[in-house]
């Protein structure tokens, strides 16, 4: 952009010639917080804003999924800050309890050592040093992405308040018939050597086997687990399959062990799978678990809690891998095997901490009733008092908490809640609360098990703000208004908060709306895994680009409910999009924009000042609303059209000529350049809030963007005919550039025109700003077009081109462009002609596609037009 240094105000700052963010960011966050700008007061009279962020692991560090919903929740957080609430955004950490026992484990074992060796107390002593030395780095990494939290609240879910929550919720719980401890099949990691909650383990289609066996001639079964039937009870069919009704109630010998086990009829066997018979083992399968105590079956182990097999004979001691294909060998041995398949692709849960393949196990654990708090959560969302965005996913919310099974909430860890039971010597059980002494004397003891790290996680809206104690923070600040996650854990975290704030809460919900987001995928839309080397660490990012770059990136990819495709490639566009503002800024305080004193009165405005101030009234209508219904990706392209399209590329270019020639109407220019980027700056300020920091005091010489007023869209200012007036000179403008590229002429190149129709088109006045912009001079004497443009409204523009252009090689240039078009469209047009592509292929791959094709006709009708000018 062209400066003006003569006309910078004497009080004006200068900005340096390049936006670097390294110089920014960090020297601005620390500025922030010194200043308290995060902070909220309980005590205040502004209507609340709250938003609980979602505890990251006290282990983890920041990821894409991390920077995604952070830039998503600051962004609410601003604004609201922004337009008058008293907004808390309040920090925290989960003490994750399977995650950070196995890293301190590992540290232990590098030594030699396992934590029995050290003991319970020392080990747990152990952990908490691990925090206070290595843990929580993420904390660190949420201030380089410009989290607004208040770091005065930060909280961790086993600091001394939230372990008086989650004692009191158990003890609530227990009290009221909610907790109970029983034999129930549960998720095992044998690694971790504890149950897993069903958000901890993993699914993947695995290789497998799908072996077919011969129990007797009547009865063939087929599993993918073969070392299971050691513990097979019974067989299953269906009571109304005719095949096998007349065996319900004969006996079958299993295999290998001489056991005869019960045929039985149950309505849960599909008879159209396999054979329609099923092998029940119900000490070894959920499914299986629900028939034996239909039937009441007895439930064999046949495992340790390591995977090795305990049932006596010859399979004894080994791994149950080890033993899966030494009991099909025995079986085939006996001539028992039917068919044998693989591999067989089947989904297998994994342990999401070690990857270990998780066994299904019975076992005496804790367990949530969670039937009357399910129906409760699914309650508040139908009668709406939540609401859950976008509307669409609140069908997979009822999926699951109208049909959830009870909550496994105990762990076989030390670290983590301890669960507050208390067993005495003639089986007493005693349930302890955070105020009452557990028993004492010989023979008591209390659960060795800690409780799921959900369980305290599920507290958090509420815990976090003092229950149990009804603190200010919590009059203040609950329900919380919005929880922006993943919809990937709706079903988890999501479901635990609603049913423990409701039951917590006497109804009232943790929060008002659920705002939804999909996961961060790569550019072609595949999910980011280590294994296909996608993977992308915003930390990069934020130092080759900056936090802002990476905000707008991931914000800019951001619909309701639906996956986020980012590549390095839009970071670049988008640290391209800050230096744009960073320059319009800056050139505007060379040439004396400012914001001080009243706007100039409506009849002082040019048309073009009025097309801006109407365009700017529209956009911030359109922002306002897009941030209501959570739709991110909408703000960042309308404020990314707007600062880039109308402010940088036409209304600052327009502004050019007016500012040079100096006057009254450079001084209006001014003051109303000014206030477009004063208000642009604020709009943009949620989601890049390091630039517009920098820029936004700078221009209005103001404390902070921060706590500045969030714009309001001023109606009075729409303008319809200032708006199709300067559309028109944007069409011609355009027009003729188009031309002018198309032909291979030089951008500073002027050469002389006739224009003809805009006194009919209303812009005769800018005939002066359109030849400025097109680079067109006046026809002279020996004035001779050699090419017409004719566009809508009248307007034609003829253009004496003549020694401007090398005929020959300008043909030959498009021909060859021609060429490289017709390809691209021949490949599109292939592509989308094939059923099978357009049949499996991602919609967003379809659709990039159809793109592409429409691109490339649009370019060859404007080469084909090109060509035609130039033989004529």
């Amino acid at each position: 952009m062209t400066e003006r240094l003569d006309a910078r105000r004497p009080d004006a700052p200068t900005l340096a010639g390049q936006y670097q963010p390294g110089e920014v960011e960090q020297r601005r966050y620390e500025q922030w917080v010194a200043d308290g700008r995060f902070r909220a007061a309980a005590d205040s009279e502004r209507q609340p804003f709250t938003i609980v962020i979602p505890p990251p692991n006290v282990t983890g560090s920041l990821h894409m999924g991390h920077a995604l919903d952070h830039t998503v929740q600051d962004a609410l957080v601003r604004r609201k800050r922004m337009q008058g609430f008293e907004a808390l955004w309040l920090p925290g950490m989960d003490h994750a309890g399977i995650a950070t026992q196995n890293v301190v484990e590992r540290q232990l074992a590098a030594q030699g050592l396992s934590r029995h060796d050290l003991g319970r107390e020392k080990f747990v002593e152990r952990v908490w040093q691990w925090k206070a030395e290595s843990g929580g780095a993420i904390l660190g990494q949420m201030r380089r992405l410009g989290d607004s939290v208040d770091w005065d609240r930060e909280r961790f879910t086993m600091d001394e308040g939230l372990s008086r929550a989650v004692q009191t919720m158990f003890k609530k719980l227990y009290d009221d018939g909610l907790i109970y401890r029983a034999n129930r099949i549960i998720n095992w990691c044998p690694r971790c050597l504890t149950a897993l909650s069903d958000i901890e383990v993993e699914h993947t289609d695995d290789d497998g086997e799908l072996v077919s066996i011969r129990y007797s001639d009547d009865v063939v079964v087929a599993t993918t687990r073969a070392e299971t039937m050691l513990g097979d009870t019974a067989v299953a069919v269906h009571p109304d399959d005719e095949r096998y009704r007349h065996l319900i109630g004969t006996e079958v010998e299993l295999p290998l062990t001489g056991r005869r086990i019960p045929i039985v009829g149950d309505a849960h066997v599909d008879p159209s799978f396999g054979t329609g018979m099923v092998k029940v083992t119900p000490a070894h399968d959920p499914n299986d678990f629900e028939i034996g105590q239909r039937h009441d079956l007895p439930s064999l182990t046949i495992m340790d809690e390591r995977g090795v097999i305990t049932a006596h004979g010859p399979f004894e001691g080994l791994d149950r891998f080890e033993a899966r294909p030494a009991i099909v060998a025995a079986l085939r041995a006996e001539g028992r095997i039917v068919a044998e398949k693989r591999p067989y692709v089947h989904a297998v849960g994994h342990c999401s901490r070690c990857r270990t393949t998780v066994e299904p196990r019975l076992s005496l654990q804790w367990f949530v009733n969670t039937s009357p708090l399910a129906k409760a959560a699914g309650d508040a969302v139908r009668d709406g008092r939540v609401r859950i965005e976008p509307a669409e996913l609140a069908k997979r919310y009822f999926a699951w908490v109208d049909n959830m099974h009870d909550w496994c909430i105990s762990r076989q860890l030390w670290w983590g809640h301890r669960i507050p039971v208390w067993y005495g010597p003639t089986g007493e059980v005693v349930c302890v609360g955070p105020d009452e002494q557990p028993p004492a004397g010989e023979g008591w003891h209390q659960d060795e098990d800690v409780l799921d790290t959900w369980f305290s996680s599920g507290l958090w809206p509420f815990s976090t703000l003092g229950w149990p104690e009804q603190t200010p923070d919590l009059a203040k600040f609950y329900p919380t208004s919005v929880l922006v996650t993943g919809y990937d854990i709706l079903f988890f975290w999501v479901a635990r908060m609603m049913m423990f704030g409701l039951y917590a809460m006497d109804g009232r919900q943790p929060f008002d709306v659920i705002a939804l987001h999909g996961m961060v995928r790569d550019e072609h839309g595949k999910k980011m895994s280590k294994s296909f080397g996608n993977v992308v660490d915003p930390l990069d990012w934020i130092d080759r680009y900056g936090a802002d770059a990476t905000r707008f990136t991931l914000a800019r990819g951001a619909n309701p409910g639906g996956d986020v495709p980012v590549s390095e490639e839009w970071c670049q566009g988008s640290r391209n999009f800050c230096n744009k503002l960073w320059n319009a800024t800056r050139f505007a305080l060379l040439n004396g924009a400012h914001t001080d004193g009243p706007m100039p009165d409506a009849g002082q405005l040019s048309t073009v000042d009025r097309w801006i101030l109407s365009r700017l009234a529209h956009v911030t209508a359109e922002v306002d609303e897009q941030f209501e219904a959570y739709e991110f990706a909408k703000v960042c392209d309308l404020l990314y059209h707007f600062a880039w399209d109308d402010v940088c590329d036409w209304y600052v270019e327009l502004s050019k000529p007016v500012l040079a020639a100096g006057g009254k109407p450079a001084e209006v220019s001014r003051r109303v350049l000014g206030h477009v980027l004063d208000q642009l700056l604020r709009l943009l300020h949620p989601v890049i809030p390091f630039v517009t920091e920098e820029l936004w005091t700078a221009l209005t010489g103001g404390e902070t963007v921060l706590t500045a007023a969030w714009p309001m869209a001023d109606r009075a200012l729409v303008d319809d005919a200032a708006e199709t007036e300067v559309a028109t000179l944007q069409r011609v403008v355009t027009e003729v550039r188009r031309f002018r590229s198309d032909q291979g002429l030089r951008p500073t190149q002027r050469v002389a025109a006739r224009l003809d129709g805009l006194s009919a088109a209303g812009v005769s006045a800018h005939e002066p700003l359109i030849r400025s912009l097109a680079r067109l001079d006046p026809a002279g004497d020996d004035f001779q077009a050699s090419a017409t443009l004719a566009m809508p409204g009248e307007v034609s523009v003829a253009l004496d081109t003549r020694g401007s252009i090398d005929v020959a090689a300008e043909r030959a240039r498009l021909t060859k462009d021609r060429a490289a078009a017709e390809r691209e469209a021949g490949q599109a047009r292939a592509k989308l002609g094939n059923p099978a592509f357009v049949g499996k292929a991602p919609d967003h791959v379809v659709s990039k596609i159809r793109e592409r094709l429409a691109v490339a006709e649009a370019d060859l009708a404007r080469i084909d037009a090109a060509l035609e000018a130039l033989s004529s």
